[in-house]
């Protein structure tokens, strides 16, 4: 008898920086006390108004669901948000709501690409794309950065990648995760006026928009309309668990993007809809919650270069992603023994760049004041 085996498409690397939440909070439920610098999570709870309106909601009585483009009050305050944030006029027929920036990378990856397309990302960056784009049988290609372009992907990095091989589509995020670097206005529009001459889908990863402390983020929206943009609540809003988070399609990739979300999801949670939809009125609270990660920011930016741990520029995101070749060439180990000797949570360089991630690792300072003081203490004395 031959036990059943799961298939290619299953054998995707883990998301190691859920894997080193995942023994940190074993540890603290085991009576040790851990520092969380691991996840890009904001430490605090959702906006009030955010809560209120889902208890509104859940005392109601009736969660139900929706269309499967979401509902329209949500689409049209996502709309509205574009209007206040950067002045575009974006009619909210174009958005699509979905499960998180997750769900929309999915609808959007299905939608673009065949099995076997090819789609550019940068390295380092998020490794969920790299993980979705295996499971769903679309190459990856990684075009490094790094000094030479400013730690971003560039229009001629794109260029010169697409005439090696063929791409289908092209991925930016600024700010970037784990750089925390900010792709200036210029290149976003650069990249977006190769990928038209050159015929290839631009897909925009926006996720952490709003939370920018040195130069202003550009929305590939206002460089072209056939870009994909890709945003969602957990960020700036405050939202991570509620997972929900939203597309901008041009107008010919509407239907397409209702049959794939009909049928992988149906609708996204009702609740976490009428959640959102209040978040909008949240700005005056997000942005003193902004603010407290600018003082963290402030504190490691001082800090981390005194310990020997040299970051890159920290634009925007909530990210320290630090060199570490002073005192290891090894992120994982590095990042395990920081765990287990330290009670620091870190996640090493490898989740997000496989050839140059063993001398990084990424800090997250997105929780209180109080843990990225006591984090800088535990590493000083750790490091010594």
């Amino acid at each position: 008898m031959t036990d059943p085996v799961a298939s290619r498409r299953a054998q995707i690397a883990s998301f190691i920086a859920m894997d080193v939440m995942r023994e940190a909070k074993d540890l603290g439920r085991a009576g040790r006390e851990i520092v969380h610098l691991e996840v890009g999570e904001p430490g605090v709870a959702s906006p009030r108004v955010v809560r209120e309106a889902a208890k509104r909601a859940l005392d109601a009585g009736r969660i139900a669901y929706t269309e499967a483009l979401g509902m329209p009050a949500l689409r049209e305050g996502i709309a509205g948000h574009y209007k206040a944030r950067y002045g575009l006029d974006v009619p909210a027929s174009r958005i699509v709501v979905t499960t998180g920036s997750s769900g929309g990378f999915i609808l959007a990856f299905l939608a673009l690409m065949d099995h076997g397309g090819r789609i550019g990302i940068p390295s380092p960056g998020y490794p969920a794309y790299r993980n979705i784009l295996q499971a769903l049988g679309i190459e990856c290609v990684e075009i490094p950065t790094g000094p030479e372009t400013g730690f971003v992907l560039n229009a001629a990095s794109i260029r010169a990648a697409h005439a090696e091989t063929p791409l289908s589509a092209v991925l930016i995020m600024s700010p970037a995760n784990p750089t925390g670097v900010l792709t200036p206005a210029s290149e976003v529009k650069a990249i977006a006026e190769t990928c038209r001459e050159l015929g290839l889908w631009l897909v925009s990863d926006e996720i952490y928009h709003g939370l920018t402390y040195a130069g202003e983020e550009a929305t590939a929206l206002r460089y072209s309309d056939d870009a994909i943009i890709v945003n969602s609540f957990s960020k700036y809003f405050c939202m991570t668990g509620w997972r929900i988070g939203w597309l901008i399609v041009p107008e010919r990739l509407i239907r397409t993007m209702e049959c794939l979300a009909q049928n992988l999801a149906i609708s996204v949670p009702y609740l976490s809809q009428v959640a959102a939809t209040a978040a909008f009125e949240a700005y005056e609270e997000l942005e003193v919650i902004k603010a407290s990660y600018a003082r963290n920011r402030a504190v490691l930016m001082e800090a981390l270069p005194a310990i020997g741990l040299k970051p890159l520029p920290m634009d925007g995101a909530f990210y320290a992603y630090c060199d570490i070749g002073r005192f290891s060439n090894d992120s994982m180990a590095f990042s395990k023994k920081a765990l287990h000797d330290a009670g620091i949570a870190i996640t090493p360089g490898l989740d997000f760049d496989r050839t140059e991630g063993n001398r990084f690792v990424r800090l997250s300072y997105a929780g209180s004041e109080a843990d990225i003081v006591e984090g800088v203490k535990r590493l000083k004395g750790w490091l010594g």
